[in-house]
């Protein structure tokens, strides 16, 4: 009677731990985004977890086929691929107001401007991303927003050769220049897809002087797979 009473113990836990696997799994199910380009396929996985607003917030335009009929309209071999926001007229897309910047909470999670990785565009105001892209093809860690040490004021503090001495800390978390830009995903298939959008040559087109490719690359449809 005692080994029939262990053996069900032992079941029961091996059964609760299964179930506790197989939930911890879902939670950590990442979305995906399958990208059809007229230069190929590529896949896309959101990091809901460490980024949700922006993860969120792409989804949305995903699923509101925002990116279907868009071009990447700014490519630099050397420096990132960025789309998402004019059609193959470059004509400008409208959007929905921009989402709350979270670049500093991303870079606590262990995201940086690394190859491959998905990051929002946006104009000079840190709280302008809505619908545009670049995905990195090479390590741009002076993208990344920056970390404030801690203190209030902030003792010292030094960014690119300028030195902050006893700063309100609200002034530092406020500069424009030190917000960076929010990473939120990476390429995980189709690799060589964005290295051969990055070849591409570029030149002027549309209302754009330059790092414009010269065979249009559409973005066909952007569809949730996962």
């Amino acid at each position: 009677m005692f080994i029939e009473k262990s053996a069900f113990k032992l079941a029961a836990l091996a059964l609760s731990a299964s179930f506790s696997i197989a939930n911890g799994a879902l939670a950590e199910a990442l979305p995906q985004v399958k990208f059809a380009t007229s230069a190929g396929d590529f896949v896309v996985e959101l990091e809901a977890q460490k980024a949700p607003k922006t993860a969120a917030n792409f989804l949305q335009y995903v699923k509101d086929k925002h990116y279907d009929g868009t071009i990447f309209h700014r490519v630099i071999g050397n420096f990132m691929v960025q789309g998402g926001g004019f059609d193959a007229k470059y004509a400008e897309k409208p959007t929905r107001p921009p989402v709350a910047h979270e670049g500093r909470q991303a870079l606590e999670k262990g995201l940086n401007n690394t190859p491959y990785t998905l990051a929002m565009a946006r104009t000079g105001d840190p709280q302008s991303a809505t619908a545009q892209f670049f995905i990195n093809v090479k390590n741009n860690g002076f993208l990344d927003p920056v970390a404030i040490p801690p203190g209030d004021p902030v003792p010292r503090f030094e960014f690119r050769g300028q030195v902050y001495e006893n700063t309100p800390r609200a002034e530092l978390l406020n500069a424009r220049q030190l917000f960076g830009y929010t990473v939120f995903g990476k390429v995980v298939s189709g690799m060589d897809v964005i290295d051969k959008i990055k070849a591409t040559p570029t030149g002027s087109g549309g209302p754009f002087g330059s790092d414009v490719p010269k065979t249009p690359i559409l973005i066909n449809s952007a569809t949730l797979v996962k």
